[in-house]
């Protein structure tokens, strides 16, 4: 393993709001020898997902924040390269979570074999992989979508929105989604079907999505927060479903901002009898057999489409990462890491 070396991006300080270039560091060292029944990945494609700035935080919150120091972390597809464990093999593809780095030691129990003849390696980022499966299981669980129900997804345009606005459609329901610009708009209703698409962007936002929503509603998968929010919330019909996915809006904020709508968002959960369930994808852990059966028969059929964003280079992911938190990227965010 003589000369081996591996790059890498660590949190260099924990951000005070929106994060910058400085809060991140490039780092490169000698790979170690490997022990009996350890790995050696080369990764391949890094996922950057919203989440990841909560982790940059100390905050309380339902996962451990990266040390300072320590490799910012993120989903990842890895070749093997060298491995002294028997059930991996040199050349293996695999999906693993690996962080910002072009190589990581693994003892093989956080990887799973992927299959490229199956689907793009990089659909296991995507579509087939986190963000795909957190919207099948926020819809299934708390959203259950009906047909003829009214569906409206902020965030429509990325991984998770996308997903989610394509897969209450094949459930029969009416779907808005909420995006940012006229491209993205475009997309959600000439390439994926969505039956409108609203730009949170207009002077006019929140009467346009009235507009679109004519008999309220039934079902908001919320990624947002904010101002989208405010214009969601007084069209909620009763015994609406709320699935919250996550809050980019506020991210980078305080632990206080802007006037208190507590009152106000509690009295309409007891007035029209809303449900508001935050989540994480791995409460459902269970479901995941049915996510890849009956998401890879959508994508099969045509049904169930995606669009990735790569960027290539190690290097570009903090300036990527901050596009990501200001709405640049058009679908999945991945960072080509090796070839």
């Amino acid at each position: 393993m003589a000369n081996q070396h591996v790059t890498r991006i660590v949190l260099a300080s924990r951000p005070s709001g929106m994060p910058a270039a400085a809060n991140f560091r490039l780092e490169r060292e000698t790979v170690r020898d490997l022990a009996e029944g350890e790995i050696l990945l080369q990764i391949l494609y890094l996922s950057l997902d919203p989440y990841m700035r909560g982790r940059m935080d100390d905050a309380k919150s339902y996962a451990k924040p990266i040390e300072v120091d320590g490799v910012m972390e993120g989903g990842t597809v890895a070749r093997v390269v060298r491995t002294r464990n028997a059930v991996f093999n040199p050349g293996d593809i695999v999906l693993s979570h690996s962080g910002w780095q072009s190589h990581a030691i693994s003892n093989g129990s956080d990887l799973k074999k992927l299959d490229p003849g199956e689907a793009p390696i990089t659909t296991a980022l995507g579509i087939l992989g986190m963000p795909g499966f957190t919207a099948y299981a926020g819809l299934r669980n708390i959203g259950k979508p009906k047909a003829g129900e009214t569906l409206v997804v902020a965030a429509a345009s990325g991984a998770v929105g996308s997903a989610v606005g394509q897969i209450a459609r094949i459930f029969g329901s009416r779907v808005v989604g909420i995006a940012g610009g006229r491209e993205k708009c475009a997309y959600l209703r000439d390439e994926l079907g969505f039956d409108a698409a609203i730009d949170h962007r207009s002077s006019d936002f929140p009467a346009e999505l009235a507009v679109a929503c004519p008999e309220g509603i039934d079902i908001y998968f919320e990624n947002v927060g904010g101002h989208v929010w405010s214009a969601v919330f007084p069209l909620l019909n009763d015994f609406a479903r709320v699935p919250v996915c996550g809050l980019i809006a506020h991210y980078n904020e305080g632990a206080s901002n802007g006037q208190d709508q507590l009152p106000a968002v509690m009295r309409a959960i007891l007035r029209k009898s809303l449900t508001l369930r935050g989540f994480i994808q791995r409460e459902f852990a269970d479901q995941r057999p049915d996510f890849y059966r009956e998401a890879g028969a959508w994508i099969a059929e045509g049904r169930l489409k995606y669009k990735e964003d790569i960027v290539d280079g190690l290097e570009n992911a903090p300036d990527a990462f901050l596009g990501l938190l200001e709405g640049r990227n058009f679908g999945k965010l991945i960072i080509r890491v090796g070839s």
